[in-house]
């Protein structure tokens, strides 16, 4: 009987597709993302966008379609995944949990309304899940993807967020923009010196995700000479989290000029495939924080992000199905016609 080959555990899946597409030069932040919509992978049933490395793995399969979902799922809303159809892995880590806390007599301590109080406690071992999901365009009687631009001004929501920020933006560079670790500041030209308002903004956020790391917020070490691993390892972090900010905010992404880091990101990958989930787990602490600094500080009167639509009725989904089955009955018929 021939050996089962080992199999390969999905953080080198992620690396390994990663190394292939970046050195293709289409990876999710090589490549130019139009404003003014919402793209990244999204579960629609439950509402909620898929987070760190699963968001980058899931859009690095090349689906048009950014919703994604279980098998249950789709059966769920009444779809159903076509026969054939191969999933996509997708993993979470549980890195801390939720425990009683109790009084001098060992009992569980309640509050005032009478509830259990919890605490927060690090895992030794993070526990990790697996499951399965499904792409919308492998999945029959779904109702058709709804494209909607942001009912926010996304320059206004863009503005607010580096206001809430804290960091002074110095407009004083003819053709760079960096943030300066040892004085808390970001550097940019012009702003008229720009292509558009949204490729301000994205440079902008890009190096607000640089800022996030000062001690003051995120604390991540950012003494790392230009050149040098570190150094590439903070500009992966930076552009993840400015491709998924530039997402929730509708500005786009604009990759800019980061050809000379692929060389070293491609090494680093290669020596270390677990970094791409540190990477990616960072990008999204880094989106969080951001986000929600703008969130705490906004006026009464700013509409906050939308959560992706869920569906309520899952008869116009069957439906849906039923008119696609129907549809493939009547291509079918069609093609023994022929024959």
């Amino acid at each position: 009987m021939a050996e089962r080959e080992p199999k390969v555990p999905y953080y080198e899946q992620v690396a390994n597709k990663l190394i292939e597409q970046l050195q293709a030069g289409t990876a999710p932040w090589q490549k130019p993302w139009a404003p003014g919509s919402i793209n990244l992978p999204h579960n629609p049933v439950s509402g909620t966008r898929y987070r760190g490395s699963n968001a980058m793995w899931l859009e690095m399969q090349g689906r048009e379609d950014p919703r994604w979902m279980t098998y249950k799922q789709s059966q769920g809303v009444g779809a159903q995944v076509r026969r054939g159809e191969k999933g996509t892995l997708v993993q979470y880590w549980k890195l801390s949990d939720q425990i009683p806390v109790k009084d001098a007599r060992g009992k569980p301590l309640k509050d005032a309304e009478g509830n259990t109080v919890y605490r927060s406690v690090q895992l030794d071992k993070p526990k990790v899940f697996s499951a399965v999901v499904f792409n919308a365009e492998q999945i029959d009687g779904l109702p058709p993807l709804v494209v909607k631009a942001p009912d926010w001004d996304r320059h206004e929501r863009a503005e607010s967020v580096l206001q809430a920020s804290g960091v002074e933006i110095r407009h004083d560079q003819a053709d760079r923009a960096f943030y300066r670790p040892a004085t808390d500041k970001i550097h940019l030209p012009q702003r008229d010196s720009f292509n558009s308002a949204d490729t301000y903004y994205s440079t902008a956020l890009h190096e607000l995700g640089h800022a996030s790391g000062h001690p003051s917020r995120l604390d991540r070490d950012l003494a790392h000479p230009f050149g040098s691993v570190g150094y590439a390892k903070e500009e992966l972090r930076a552009e993840i989290a400015s491709l998924m900010i530039g997402d929730q905010l509708g500005i786009g992404h604009d990759p800019g000029q980061h050809a000379a880091y692929v060389k070293s990101w491609v090494q680093i990958l290669k020596d270390d495939p677990k970094e791409i989930l540190r990477a990616s787990r960072d990008a999204d602490k880094i989106t969080g924080y951001v986000l929600d600094l703008e969130r705490d500080r906004m006026p009464a009167n700013v509409e906050k992000l939308p959560q992706i639509e869920r569906w309520s009725r899952p008869e116009s989904a069957r439906q849906a199905l039923a008119e696609a089955r129907q549809a493939h009955k009547g291509r079918a018929n069609a093609e023994e016609r022929e024959r």
